[in-house]
């Protein structure tokens, strides 16, 4: 068993060289990090927009889940007859599979608003603009922030295929171990993808714990939970304490008559 993890665990492969672990990942977060960024610059706007007016929900849902619905190395290959070899076809096969899930959830993240607060925001002068960045955005932001996670999950998982025309990233391991037959070049590359990605997940849940109000996300109705059952149980303790007295008290009253 130990045979599989003497690649990963091979201290020369630690090393800023060419081939090495971190010169690996980090190209391996490069791709991720434009092809969310991107992503999100196509997607968070129109979700936004279509949220908000509710006008062309049903095309841009579907065109995006359509999207979703081709396969990434379909993309690929697509772009790859069009711009030839390069960076473009992965990226764009990348913000393909990330487009989606941020658009839907930007949608259903506004969507999911209260009509009630939008129009009592209306009525106090606020102009569309402000409705949308000062009421419904900090609303929607928990939801939308899953729909970020999912799509960075989705992007990391699947930028092995970097590799497969003749860039970096983690799928280096993947691709030449299995051309080689070095399986634990293979195991090397996909435990760091799995742990690369539950990093980044770990690190996208703590930056939403920043910028998400307490009570959107339901963390000060648990608080409030919490604290009442606490103060239920420390009254429960004193009621305890305060009956245990008095039986002590009545107790040695009758033995001394």
């Amino acid at each position: 068993m130990g045979g599989y993890f003497s690649y990963l665990l091979d201290g020369a492969n630690w090393t800023f060289d060419p081939n090495g672990f971190p010169t690996r990942i980090l190209e391996h977060l490069g791709y991720t990090a434009v092809a969310v960024l991107v992503a999100a610059v196509i997607a968070f706007p129109i979700g936004l927009l279509i949220g908000h007016t509710n006008k062309g929900a049903f095309f841009a849902i579907n065109l995006g889940n359509a999207a979703r619905a081709v396969p990434t190395i379909g993309i690929l290959f697509l772009v790859l007859a069009l711009a030839g070899l390069g960076l473009v076809p992965v990226i764009a096969a990348l913000v393909a599979l990330a487009v989606p899930p941020i658009l839907t959830t930007t949608y259903a993240g506004i969507r999911s608003v209260d009509p009630a607060v939008v129009d009592a925001a209306r009525g106090i002068g606020l102009r569309e603009r402000q409705i949308v960045t000062q009421v419904e955005l900090p609303v929607a932001l928990p939801i939308i922030m899953g729909g970020l996670r999912n799509a960075v999950l989705q992007v990391v998982a699947t930028a092995t295929i970097a590799a497969y025309v003749g860039q970096g990233g983690l799928g280096r391991y993947l691709f030449s171990g299995l051309a080689l037959r070095d399986y634990p070049r293979v195991v090397a590359g996909s435990v760091l993808v799995a742990v690369l990605a539950v990093l980044l997940d770990l690190a996208i849940s703590g930056v939403q714990r920043v910028l998400v109000s307490p009570g959107t996300d339901g963390r000060a109705a648990k608080r409030r939970t919490t604290s009442r059952t606490r103060r239920a149980a420390e009254r429960g303790h004193d009621t305890a304490q305060a009956l245990g007295s008095a039986t002590t008290t009545s107790r040695h009253a009758g033995s001394s008559t």
